[in-house]
């Protein structure tokens, strides 16, 4: 007999089940999710970071995740997983189960650059990765050996423009990295131009620090120890406020180009489908981890933010917007 042919009252109690069947399966798989979310973390849980150990993104992603150990009474093992400035890491951990046992510490590079910037990115960042929090902002400073003949901004941009152009160098972590774009943003506002030369990671600074390189952008926690020592001159800071890590150094902006802002920044993030109860207990216990490591985090060149997974959803969809027109301007390209 066909459904259309069922009595009345045997076809409501017919759509009855299925509706109670939808019902209960809503209720079991809410159910399920408060559970895991109640227990969680029962196992060990990835951090994965996708530069080299030792880098600004592994000190960051360590830190915070050896504090979150102890809150959750869990292992928060970090796994340095390089290349692709970044894409690799990232799409492993877009591509894992969406359960809180897979995470990433990303910066802006491979969460806001590279969208733009890789023409044949096997995922998108913006979508397949959830947001977490914002862990930390960190400027990028201005740094020239002391070798050259200027000791503070204003000196620094009137020798810059008495040099033919493309005469003076600067280097970077790579094309397209903030380091990169950075210099680039700050020779398209002074009207000017120095040759650009892309290292990987460290090689850039053991060139500034034996003069090979006229200057750089650089994030202050990999710089910062040489600053102290004297072996490099902080010029500016990239970012809109001063850092609290070096007050006594004033930004771009203040310096006549009011609307520069190019730093750097991480956060952590999940992959996509992940239970929100488990992102609100990740957020809030690298909250509680940021309250602890704020003086640390400013010694070392970082200023803790912290703060929903809406307020970083949000701050990486402006950043993205502000990096594209960068990096379309810079002509920077990555295959």
């Amino acid at each position: 007999m066909k459904s259309k042919d069922l009595p009345s009252s045997l076809k409501r109690r017919q759509v009855s089940l299925v509706l109670g069947a939808a019902v209960l399966g809503i209720s079991t798989t809410r159910t399920a999710h408060a559970q895991s979310a109640a227990d969680y973390p029962n196992k060990a849980v990835k951090i994965v970071v996708s530069f080299t150990a030792g880098g600004t993104t592994d000190i960051i992603a360590r830190s915070v995740g050896n504090l979150m150990a102890e809150q959750l009474k869990q292992s928060f093992v970090v796994e340095n997983k390089p290349g692709s400035g970044g894409n690799i890491g990232n799409e492993m951990v877009a591509r894992s189960p969406a359960d809180g046992y897979t995470l990433t510490v990303a910066s802006v590079g491979p969460m806001a650059i590279n969208p733009t910037l890789y023409k044949d990115l096997r995922y998108d960042p913006l979508t397949e990765l959830v947001p977490i929090v914002l862990i930390a902002d960190v400027p990028n400073v201005l740094v020239v050996s002391p070798k050259l003949p200027v000791n503070n901004y204003k000196e620094f941009v009137a020798y810059l423009k008495s040099q033919p152009k493309g005469s003076m160098n600067y280097g970077s972590t790579g094309v397209g990295t903030s380091a990169h774009l950075s210099s680039f943003m700050l020779m398209d506002a002074l009207g000017t131009d120095a040759q650009h030369i892309p290292y990987k990671g460290a090689e850039a600074l053991n060139d500034l620090l034996s003069s090979r390189i006229d200057f750089m952008f650089a994030t202050i926690p990999s710089v910062i120890s040489q600053i102290k020592a004297g072996k490099l001159r902080a010029i500016a800071v990239s970012s809109p406020k001063r850092s609290r890590s070096m007050p006594d150094v004033p930004t771009v902006a203040e310096n006549g180009i009011p609307d520069f802002a190019a730093g750097s920044w991480f956060g952590m993030l999940a992959p996509r489908g992940t239970p929100q109860e488990i992102i609100d207990k990740l957020n809030k216990s690298a909250n509680q981890a940021m309250v602890s490591l704020e003086a640390r985090f400013i010694s070392e060149g970082a200023d803790p933010v912290g703060g929903t997974p809406e307020f970083f959803k949000d701050f990486i969809q402006k950043e993205y917007v502000k990096w594209k027109k960068v990096v379309i301007a810079s002509g920077a390209s990555a295959r």
